[in-house]
């Protein structure tokens, strides 16, 4: 069956990232797009177009639900998604705070249906690849993880400068390494603080934070995010046997471009993917009731509590 999909929101990443990802998948349609802009909203060529959110709700032909609002809207419209009985595929951070994520999953289960953050990066393959390495212990036991997500940007009147919208570096780009952390953890991690720097903006979110934390009391786990810092993407897993690393300046962002791994000596490349693409094949595939891989909404809670972890702890400024 062909699922058909309806957005909520057609910004940056559902323009150039889901909508050619669900017109190439090979179990999708966008029937449906609502968004501010109807001009915009018909740009992504779906079958029709709403002038309201709760209209493309109200549409019995739409099988499943993009949401990428600003982050401060994904629990509210997730929840109405699953409660007009939509299954949900909702981007990062799923939520302003784990307290909204248990209410987005007792959505879910009240309404039986399924609920996904969109971190598509745990679909790519050399990323699978690397879980893959540290399951079956060719590194070894776990030492460090080093992770950093940073880029320089003009920011003004973008809602990642307002903190009552879920704004900040942390929010905005920290999930991708802490789901790094949860993935090679096999999703059972706890984490022990002990350090946060932070650089915050005139609008009160932070522009940079550093984190240095020790997982499961052995691992060192270290994250950077920024808005101001030259671009930087890292992923470097350190074990007792060898050490495992995305080269290139694409960690978390490898998108259809050959990707390369080192392992140890040895680099094994992987052929460009649209890693967007095989979210929403494998999310489809699994509401077929087929064999999939999707993202545990599990670990997305503890992602979460680990944010939340993180946002309460006091913290230095300007981190060097």
């Amino acid at each position: 069956m062909s699922i058909r999909w309806g957005f909520l929101g057609a910004g940056s990443i559902a323009t150039k990232a889901l909508t050619p990802a669900v017109h190439g998948a090979n179990n999708a349609t966008l029937q449906a797009v609502a968004s501010r802009d109807a001009i915009r909203s018909q740009s992504l060529e779906p079958v029709r177009v709403h002038s309201t959110y709760q209209d493309l709700l109200d549409d019995p032909e739409i099988d499943a639900v993009y949401i990428s609002l600003a982050n401060h809207q994904h629990c509210e419209w997730s929840i109405k998604a699953l409660q007009a009985g939509k299954h949900v595929l909702c981007e990062k951070p799923i939520a302003m705070d784990a307290k909204e994520a248990r209410l987005m999953a007792e959505a879910a289960k009240n309404n039986d249906r399924m609920l996904v953050e969109a971190v598509w990066t745990r679909w790519h393959p050399r990323f699978v690849r690397m879980v893959e390495l540290v399951q079956n212990g060719a590194i070894g036991e776990i030492k460090a993880i080093n992770a950093s997500f940073t880029f320089p940007g003009s920011l003004e009147g973008n809602y990642r400068l307002l903190p009552e919208m879920g704004g900040g570096s942390l929010f905005d780009v920290g999930p991708y390494p802490l789901h790094a952390w949860s993935a090679l953890t096999q999703g059972n991690f706890n984490m022990t603080i002990n350090s946060v720097e932070r650089n915050m903006s005139s609008t009160d979110v932070d522009m940079t934070t550093r984190i240095d934390s020790t997982l499961n009391g052995s691992i060192a786990a270290h994250a950077l995010t920024s808005f101001e810092r030259d671009e930087e993407q890292e992923l470097l897993v350190t074990g007792s046997l060898l050490s495992i690393e995305n080269i290139g300046n694409d960690a978390f962002t490898s998108y259809k471009n050959t990707s390369v791994l080192t392992i140890g000596d040895t680099l094994e490349t992987f052929a460009p993917v649209d890693p967007y693409q095989l979210m929403v094949e494998n999310f489809g595939a699994r509401m077929n009731g087929e064999k999939s891989w999707i993202l545990p909404f599990e670990e997305t809670i503890r992602v979460m509590e680990i944010l939340d972890q993180i946002a309460a702890t006091k913290g230095g400024l300007n981190p060097s």
